[in-house]
């Protein structure tokens, strides 16, 4: 084997575009499609420092069908001519230069004031990781031209006299497959990126050219995160929008410079909607930091004095966390600093400490003005608070609780009472029969077929599960059994029993779920509320078409030679006019007095029995449905009755 060498020549550097071309991770924060997206939004950055500067107030992005990307902003225009004191083109600096470009030396903001594309890796670190870029500037009476091809220059800076109304700067460029895994960037990111632009960009307007769908929309906030915070609460906020802003100066330390901060948070309380964003200079802080930090500690700390002031808890009662506040809270934060320390270059988390102590002081003793001043809205906060508080920890016990009782490897038919199982495990031939009580499961057991068919008793009228709260649901026998001998857990959507969602379909022990119950009306209640309890509980059941309704015949008519089965009047009429002979007619008996082979022909039997499947054609229509009956629409079922009563007269058991 040949000795490896490691010596003074086996150091080396990335030089030039390779700098960013076999290291895309290093500077935009992934080499796949993130990174990519990273890569546009370092152009879309400096045209939106120069309108913030005053220069331009609007700035189009085409996304061509090819995926390459058009940004034009109607700025100054970058300087590429002849830089006396680098004594290099600024086409370089800008575009082949890491580190390099207007924004540093800066002297408290002689050129940017509050600038998103700090860190003057934007532009060359794009150009570098594109198939193409083309660069057209318009500025001091001429048009500049720039052309590159995988991060080379290909024939030097073009400028010929030009005649044009406004300057700026227009470039067009495409990701490159050989640096990002991928680069089909989709419009719904262009989508969201401008809206958020315009948001904290206050009166200036970006135009997007979906050229892939051949649509063009443009954003435009005229009150900035007033008119966003208004535009999310869709009037149900239950607070006026209130706006905390300030400008201060300051240092992290001793040893660093002091810089220039102003900040505005705009907020209201909302019952039906929340949102928390962060923004700094203009950037969009996914993780937060500092802002985040010091708006959380101000709101617990300000809620939580006024509750203690006004002697609003219950005695021993644990303190507010800002998941309770957060749960009715609408809060947009703005804020720009000279000087910002950036977690990293994407740019998602702040760390100054100077920004979350200017924030955190003046929104605390904003908060307590505003409580001490609004007396009524104080105390719908602080209420509201408490209810958000007391709900997560009662789901939180009943989360713990569900998952004792739905837990464990112990067979179901030795823990649950009464339920009879079938002998096949081929799930795609399983049914299992919801029956109503003792007495149908003793004549189910004995009519059906023990291979693929097992039985599950209902005992009395289950809860309504539209109406009760998921504590009470969970300790229901009833409920809690049938949801065992289902298997494949349930589905939550509440904001503060989310942590229950334990569905998957694949857990499902059945093939079909069929619901067996007298026809009469203690039947009807009983479906009804089994099938609430499903659409509440487990709704793909009923979406993936696994849920069927059993109907069981109203009369039995017999005659010398054969037993007719009629299951509605109609069906009893259209029978008895083919009869000739001698007939006995009867209202069927209630399942549990049927005889087996009965039970087996009209109910049972794949080849004679007749299932309903109950569909969501009609999701919502389904849902208000449900609602109005079963839910808390006491007045919508009050008119529903009075309306549409008289069609049911005839259902109605009248003795």
């Amino acid at each position: 084997m040949k000795e490896k060498t490691y010596g003074n020549q086996s150091i080396s550097a990335l030089k030039g575009a390779d700098r960013v071309r076999l290291r895309p991770g290093v500077i935009f924060g992934s080499d796949g499609l993130e990174g990519c997206e990273h890569s546009v939004f370092e152009i879309l950055a400096n045209s939106i420092d120069e309108a913030k500067e005053g220069y331009g107030s609007v700035i189009e992005v085409t996304l061509h069908t090819d995926y390459s990307i058009t940004i034009q902003d109607y700025g100054r225009g970058i300087p590429l001519d002849f830089n006396e004191v680098e004594q290099r083109y600024n086409w370089e600096l800008v575009f082949c230069e890491l580190y390099a470009g207007g924004k540093y030396n800066n002297n408290e903001g002689e050129n940017y004031e509050f600038s998103l594309g700090l860190n003057g890796l934007g532009s060359c670190a794009t150009q570098y990781s594109s198939e193409f870029m083309d660069v057209e500037v318009k500025r001091d009476g001429m048009i500049y031209e720039l052309h590159f091809e995988k991060g080379e220059n290909i024939g030097g800076l073009r400028k010929t006299p030009g005649e044009f109304k406004r300057t700026g700067t227009r470039i067009h460029w495409k990701p490159d497959k050989d640096v990002f895994t991928e680069v089909d960037i989709p419009a719904t990111y262009f989508q969201d990126v401008l809206k958020r632009q315009a948001v904290v960009n206050k009166g200036l307007k970006f135009n997007f050219k979906n050229e892939l769908e051949g649509i063009t929309e443009s954003y435009y906030y005229e009150e900035g995160i007033v008119g966003y915070v208004k535009e999310l609460a869709v009037g149900k906020n239950f607070t006026d929008i209130r706006v905390a802003e300030q400008e201060t100066r300051g240092q992290d330390s001793p040893d660093r410079p002091e810089y220039k901060l102003k900040f505005q948070i705009a907020f209201c309380f909302c019952n039906e909607k929340n949102s928390l964003e962060y923004y700094h200079n203009s950037s969009y802080l996914e993780y937060g930091g500092s802002p985040d930090k010091a708006i959380k500690n101000a709101f617990v700390y300000a809620i939580d004095q006024y509750l203690k002031n006004e002697g609003i808890y219950n005695k021993d009662e644990k303190k507010i966390t800002f998941v309770d506040v957060q749960d009715s809270l609408i809060l947009i934060a703005n804020s720009f600093s000279t000087i910002t320390s950036y977690e990293n270059q994407t740019k998602k988390a702040i760390t100054n400490k100077f920004i979350q102590e200017a924030i955190q002081e003046y929104l605390r003793e904003y908060l307590f003005i505003y409580f001490t001043e609004n007396k009524d809205e104080a105390s719908r906060i602080a209420k509201q608070v408490l209810v958000n508080k007391r709900s997560r920890e009662k789901a939180e016990r009943t989360r713990i609780n569900v998952k004792k009782q739905l837990s464990g490897s112990i067979d179901i038919s030795n823990r649950v009472k009464k339920f009879v199982d079938c002998r096949t495990k081929k799930v795609e031939e399983r049914e299992l029969y919801i029956v109503e009580g003792d007495s149908a499961l003793g004549s189910c057991k004995l009519g059906r077929n023990a291979e693929f068919q097992g039985i599950m008793p209902v005992r009395g009228k289950i809860l309504n599960c539209l109406k009760a709260d998921y504590d009470k649901i969970f300790k229901n026998d009833i409920i809690v059994d049938l949801l065992k001998v289902l298997g494949c857990g349930i589905e939550i959507t509440s904001k503060h029993n989310k942590d229950l969602h334990t569905f998957d379909i694949d857990n499902l022990r059945w093939n079909k779920i069929i619901i067996c119950t007298d026809a009469d009306v203690d039947g009807y209640q009983i479906r009804t509320l089994i099938l609430t309890m499903l659409y509440s509980l487990v709704p793909t059941l009923i979406n993936k078409g696994k849920v069927f309704i059993a109907e069981t015949p109203l009369y039995e008519i017999n005659t010398k030679g054969k037993t007719y089965f009629a299951y509605s009047e109609y069906e009893k009429g259209q029978i008895l006019k083919t009869i000739k002979t001698k007939y006995t007619l009867q209202r069927s008996k209630g399942l549990g007095e049927n005889d087996p082979d009965m039970m087996w022909e009209t109910t049972m039997c794949p080849e004679t029995r007749r299932l309903i499947q109950v569909v969501p054609e009609e999701i919502e229509a389904t849902k208000t449905m449900f609602d109005k009956l079963l839910g808390d629409d006491l007045a919508g079922r009050k008119e529903y009755i009075a309306t549409e009563g008289h069609r049911y007269l005839e259902l109605a058991d009248m003795s």
